[in-house]
């Protein structure tokens, strides 16, 4: 995408940037939601009766019928259906069910439906293997099941909006398995495809996809580049340039993952992204503070010319204020305080060595 700094105006407001009221520094990012079942109101009744059944025990037999349902060539499209979706109730809120149904074969013939024609099958297969992945004992045979490029294909082409978000969250967490994981699905292409979901999705899909962007960028480096190279910078800054979308918090921490690397803090800079970042030091909760602090000052590291932006930015005051605030963490007040000592330098000088409160802060 073009770049275009006055696409992120600051607005200077007495208001604090706020996703849901809450200025605590606590983790931004929750699981992915599971399974919202969106079903029409004709299969209503079914759907009732179904969720009733899955609510009892169930029979290992009873699994592994279903099971061979999905396995038989000579299954119809309603029967495949109705076995799919029982799969993926039962393993909706049941942990043991989990277990016994990846145990009983299902995880093969749950991947094969997400390369199916029909798109409620595709629905289906997708949400069940995501609910299954909900058990970590369970990601490894999702992964051996060859699971993460018909996921990855699910998210690029699934029919149903529920399929593709859901395969955003399949994702996330599968990558949470181990850092080859991460890079494999990476690889995979998922990258641009939730850069894509972030851009365009519902409310819902636009979170999932941040989530899992974040978890495949901290789980291996060689993603972040694929994410600044699929244009991600841009639309995390609109988010969180705009407190009405609700994902100011997770859009703020997976930038700050991309500023990680070099290209990242350049696609930042030329973004537009300093005065957004200066804004939320300024007036956001003390989490958006804190993780504007640090990514102002990964960008300020050995950088001049970012430095001198920043300086003209503003920083220099609310980092000032935040360093002086009785109710800032202390090590947050040192990295303000780092920060800064380097806006102060003076900024002809290509200076390579980090400033010493920065160091003992880590």
């Amino acid at each position: 995408m073009e770049s275009d700094a006055s696409t992120s105006p600051r607005r200077r407001s007495s208001s604090c940037y706020s996703d849901s009221g809450d200025s605590s520094c606590s983790e931004p990012f929750s699981e992915c939601g599971s399974d919202d079942l969106s079903f029409t109101p004709a299969a209503a009744a079914g759907i009732h009766r179904l969720l009733l059944s899955c609510a009892a025990e169930v029979s290992d037999g009873s699994i592994s019928s279903l099971v061979a349902e999905l396995e038989s060539p000579s299954s119809s499209l309603n029967s495949l259906r109705r076995a799919a979706m029982e799969l993926r109730l039962l393993a909706k809120h049941n942990s043991d069910n989990r277990i016994r149904i990846a145990a009983a074969g299902a995880v093969r013939p749950l991947v094969a439906l997400l390369s199916h024609a029909d798109p409620l099958l595709q629905e289906h297969g997708v949400t069940a293997l995501l609910n299954l992945s909900l058990c970590d004992e369970n990601k490894t045979i999702i992964v051996e099941a060859g699971a993460i490029r018909p996921l990855v294909h699910a998210l690029k082409s699934a029919a149903s909006p529920a399929a593709r978000e859901n395969a955003a969250c399949a994702l996330l967490r599968l990558c949470q398995l181990d850092g080859s994981a991460a890079a494999s699905i990476g690889r995979a292409g998922a990258i641009p495809l939730l850069v894509s979901l972030i851009e365009t999705g519902g409310a819902r899909g636009k979170k999932d996809a941040a989530t899992a962007l974040y978890a495949l960028c901290s789980g291996a480096r060689e993603n972040r580049l694929r994410a600044v190279e699929a244009g991600a910078v841009r639309p995390l800054l609109d988010l969180m340039a705009d407190p009405e979308t609700g994902m100011v918090d997770k859009a703020a921490y997976v930038l700050h993952s991309l500023i990680g690397i070099a290209e990242g803090r350049s696609a930042a800079v030329e973004e537009g992204g300093v005065p957004v970042l200066v804004e939320m030091v300024e007036v956001g909760t003390p989490r958006q503070k804190e993780i504007a602090t640090l990514s102002l000052l990964q960008i300020c590291e050995d950088n001049a010319v970012y430095r001198t932006m920043v300086a003209r930015e503003g920083a220099i005051p609310p980092l000032v204020a935040l360093s002086q605030s009785s109710s800032a963490r202390p090590k947050l007040k040192t990295k303000a305080e780092a920060l800064i000592e380097m806006l102060r330098q003076p900024r002809s000088a290509g200076l390579r060595a980090r400033p010493a409160a920065v160091v003992a802060a880590e």
